[in-house]
């Protein structure tokens, strides 16, 4: 196993610089988007969808490592949000000093977030409380820190010349795959060939699984096949959704799996495997139990003392301070020593790269290292967590949407590149997985011939003809776009418009079918006019799901044929790709028609789906 940490070294290579002066570029980009200052108001933040306010607590108590996790409600949702499950995030209220954590979840209007401190703010349930992104600095330590040593690691740092060196050329023979006996016998060819590969893979290999192919499932028996052979692994993803998926898919399977960091949503099946679930019954768990009894005990006869006390009251609650501080470092001990034996018996550890980063499991070895969604991740997340590996599996799409940066200079140097964008233009082992279950073919077929090359097939039972893919043309009808309620995003009256006439006609089951825009300005008029129990969704935020009918409304309707961010086609591959049985359409030809893609996609329209006109609609 290649050890974690090096001497440092002065950093010579300039990728590796690059790469440090976009983490300094991101970080600040961070401390200026998500200050709360005269300059940015609160009620910018909340428009911005970077503030929650106000909250009202549900629910207070000492969660993962002790630390404190708060329950909260909204009296409204969100019109906008760019909240992650483990963000980083202040909670804040006028006049007090806002206190670090991480959110854990947010759905609806309720979540959940964990505070680092020792303790619940003293204001935590007032008036005005709120949580806020923040920038997210044990993230950008943890990447320095990973990149400063990389030059240190012979192994790893050829690795990193090897992926950013010349291009590679795609070839490979094909692997016999009858040597393996396979645990799930409806694998197709190419997943069994991936799984073959994987199995034999002495370096690094790239899984690219296109929407609906089954890229999971792939995963899922290679690490049986590996488990089978004696080899101990660590799987990550950037989020912990995507975590949670993938460990959900082991626990059916009966894989000894450990998730370690924080589970997306409360999920009783992934908290079971989780230090805290594994622990929950034991003997060390209950004095674990007790200890926090007696520390919460110490802790309310503290607050007792309230501000106007004297010398002798001072003097009480610091030593009652002093021993909620001393139970809660024999707790942590204990924890230690029981997760440790914990990480022993797991066959394999699941966690964000963070997440295992923090996890105190460098001193274990690992034969492979899976990151799964890596088309998703910065690359320097990636190299926080090869050391703790011999092997590697790049697993997701880059053809999909990349990772999310806030700095136009440091996407302009290429920060917003993923580790599995990398990957795939320098490591020639490259298996696709080439037949998709999810949509129908006349949905798939034109990510399959624009983005996939052809390569990508549509399974059998997916094949039969039908109205599956509908563009709805608004040109000429007057329904150009609008700047948003929110005065920073865009939004299109007649396309909601129309929307709504298809759902008293021709849809009836809301709970079939997802709304979804690029413009968070239209998602926000979508939550106001359509039925609450519609899934409602911006695609960013829609990648990784489904439904079985899908309303896409692209917004953009001007006399300038500007199409602002549908220039990033990888976008509507994602929107394109998340309808199983119906795909409904609605834009405006005229503007988005001069674009060479879209045009090819309003040519497949007619050829292989409906072509319908704004002026079919009553309104």
């Amino acid at each position: 196993m290649h050890p974690p940490y090096f001497h440092r070294m002065p950093v010579t290579n300039h990728h590796i610089q690059c790469l440090l002066q976009c983490i300094d570029l991101e970080e600040k980009e961070q401390v200026q988007r998500y200050s709360l200052d005269q300059q940015h108001t609160l009620k910018s933040l909340k428009a911005e969808g970077l503030a929650l306010h106000p909250l009202v607590v549900t629910r207070k108590n000492f969660g993962y490592a002790d630390y404190p996790e708060i329950s909260f409600r909204l009296n409204f949702p969100p019109e906008v949000s760019l909240f992650r499950d483990g963000a980083a995030i202040e909670c804040f209220c006028a006049g007090e000093t806002p206190v670090k954590g991480v959110l854990l979840n947010l759905e609806g209007r309720g979540g959940e977030f964990r505070l680092f401190a020792p303790d619940f703010p003293d204001w935590i349930e007032d008036d005005g409380v709120g949580i806020k992104l923040a920038p997210d600095q044990r993230t950008t330590s943890i990447m320095k820190a990973a990149l400063n040593n990389l030059e240190g690691n012979k192994v790893l740092y050829t690795l990193f010349e090897k992926m950013h060196g010349e291009p590679a050329m795609a070839e490979k023979d094909s692997i016999n795959t009858s040597r393996l006996t396979f645990t799930n016998k409806r694998l197709n060819e190419s997943q069994q060939q991936a799984v073959a590969a994987i199995v034999e893979n002495e370096d690094i290999l790239i899984v690219h699984g296109p929407p609906g192919t089954g890229k999971t499932t792939t995963l899922i028996e290679a690490i049986i096949q590996l488990v089978a052979k004696g080899e101990k692994l660590l799987v990550a993803a950037p989020s912990n959704a995507a975590v949670d998926h993938i460990a959900q898919g082991l626990i059916s399977r009966s894989v000894k799996i450990l998730r370690v960091g924080n589970t997306s949503k409360v999920n009783e099946a992934v908290f079971m495997h989780t230090p805290e679930g594994r622990l929950a019954n034991s003997r060390q768990q209950k004095e674990i139990r007790q200890l926090k009894i007696q520390a919460e005990e110490y802790r309310k006869m503290a607050l007792k003392y309230k501000r106007s006390f004297g010398k002798a009251e001072r003097e009480q609650r610091n030593l009652l301070f002093k021993e909620v501080k001393n139970i809660r470092t024999e707790i942590k001990k204990l924890q230690v020593y029981n997760e440790e034996k914990l990480f022993a018996e797991a066959d394999v550890i699941l966690g964000t790269p963070v997440g295992l980063a923090d996890a105190g499991i460098e001193r274990i070895h690992f034969n492979t290292l899976f990151i799964d969604e890596a088309g998703q991740l910065i690359e320097p997340l990636a190299w926080c967590i090869f050391p703790l590996a011999d092997k590697y599996v790049l697993a997701g799409d880059h053809l999909q949407l990349p990772p999310t940066v806030l700095s136009q200079e440091a996407t302009r140097l290429g920060f917003n590149r993923s580790v599995l964008e990398l990957g795939i233009a320098s490591i020639p082992s490259i298996y696709l997985l080439n037949i998709q279950y999810r949509m129908r073919a006349s949905i798939a077929g034109f990510s399959a011939q624009y983005f996939y090359k052809g390569l990508l097939h549509t399974h059998e039972s997916l094949l039969d003809k039908g109205p599956h893919l509908t563009f709805i043309d608004t040109a000429g009808s007057g329904y150009q776009e609008k700047q948003g309620s929110d005065g920073m995003s865009l939004q299109n009256e007649g396309e909601m418009a129309i929307i709504q006439k298809l759902l008293e006609t021709e849809l009836s089951d809301i709970n079939k079918i997802a709304f979804i825009s690029p413009y968070a300005g239209q998602v926000t008029a979508a939550r106001e006019l359509l039925p609450k129990e519609m899934r409602i969704s911006t695609i960013d935020s829609f990648q990784g799901q489904e439904k079985e009918i899908i309303l896409l409304s692209l917004v953009r309707s001007n006399d300038e044929s500007e199409i602002g961010f549908l220039k990033d086609y990888r976008r509507m591959n994602v929107a394109i790709t998340r309808a199983k049985e119906q795909l409904y359409v609605i834009g405006d030809s005229a503007t988005i028609g001069g674009d060479p893609f879209y045009l090819a996609f309003l040519t497949y329209v007619e050829q292989y789906g409906q072509y319908r006109s704004v002026w079919e609609f009553e309104f």
